[in-house]
């Protein structure tokens, strides 16, 4: 039963023998060849400890400069994000001032208009759609932000510098609808600029709301209209000032049989693109039908050299 306990006990004196023997050896330098010897041996071991410290150091070193990269990138990304932003506001700016600058030149041009600029509004206050068509295909009109507030009344043209917009249908305080030349309702009297020869413009019936073209109507046979004319307001009436540009025609239509042509027009506005419009509160009416027609100048013919003697 002690047996297993005095073993013990012995192997224990006889380490602490040792131990202290290898203690002696060692003051005395006996034990240095067999140290030696030891130490080479584990030399490799130790090595590959301290490559496994340093590649862990490198890892955790690793794992913080992801972590800092990763910060730099998302910096990087919202410094690229506030670029992007100020650069399409920039570039929406440019675009607002060059069609304000297109306005004010107009305006200079035609002082004797008393025009008010308005913006063009994506929706209406009932909730409306009002850039090309309305829900029901059935007109065509837009809404502006001028009102009754700054004087804008029912009637009033409206125009671009490229041509001719539409009237004043509605008035709000802070709003108005104008209903645009493109609907089949609207009634322009116009006139052919190269010979004076008169009619009505309409909405074509049917055309694409983001294409839109329109009809000069009622035109006699007997006058002469042609593919590449310019249509103008002609100011009969007064409901529109005179030479204000609507289109330009692309095609003709006749029939011997019926006292009037009919011509289809390109309007000079892009309608799918409308901004900012000018309303006009105050012009001149102007019958220009009246004018003379302009005469052609004749084109000089090429005076032949007399032929030599021979």
């Amino acid at each position: 039963m002690y047996a297993p306990n005095r073993n013990r006990s012995t192997v224990l004196i006889a380490l602490i023998v040792l131990a202290i023997l290898a203690l002696i050896l060692h003051q005395l330098g006996q034990l240095q060849p067999l140290e030696n010897l030891a130490l080479g041996a584990l030399q490799p071991l130790f090595r590959g400890a301290v490559g496994v410290g340093q590649g862990a150091q490198d890892l955790t070193g690793s794992f913080a400069d992801v972590n800092t990269m990763r910060a730099q990138i998302k910096s990087l990304q919202d410094q690229v994000n506030a670029l992007t932003i100020n650069s399409v506001r920039l570039r929406e700016l440019e675009n607002e001032n060059s069609i304000l600058r297109q306005q004010l030149g107009y305006k200079q041009s035609n002082p004797d208009f008393d025009l008010l600029g308005a913006a063009v509004l994506q929706r209406n206050p009932d909730q409306a759609q009002v850039i090309g068509q309305d829900p029901t295909n059935l007109a065509h009109y837009i809404i502006v932000d001028q009102g009754s507030a700054q004087g804008v009344q029912v009637g009033m043209p409206t125009v671009t510098p490229q041509g001719l917009v539409g009237r004043v249908t509605e008035v709000g305080t802070q709003w108005s609808k104008i209903l645009l030349i493109t609907d089949p309702s609207s009634s322009v009297n116009a006139v052919v600029q190269s010979t004076r020869a008169t009619g009505i413009v309409q909405g074509e019936v049917g055309s694409n709301p983001f294409a839109p073209r329109l009809l000069i109507q009622y035109v006699p046979q007997g006058e002469a209209i042609k593919v590449g004319d310019l249509i103008l307001t002609s100011g009969l009436g007064g409901s529109f000032p005179k030479r204000i540009v609507i289109g330009q025609v692309t095609d003709v239509q006749r029939n011997d049989i019926e006292l009037f042509q009919s011509a289809t027009i390109q309007p000079t506005v892009d309608f799918s693109r409308l901004e900012f419009v000018l309303i006009l509160k105050k012009f001149t009416p102007s019958d220009i039908t009246q004018e003379p027609t302009p005469t052609p100048t004749p084109t000089p013919k090429p005076t032949l050299a007399p032929t030599p003697a021979r």
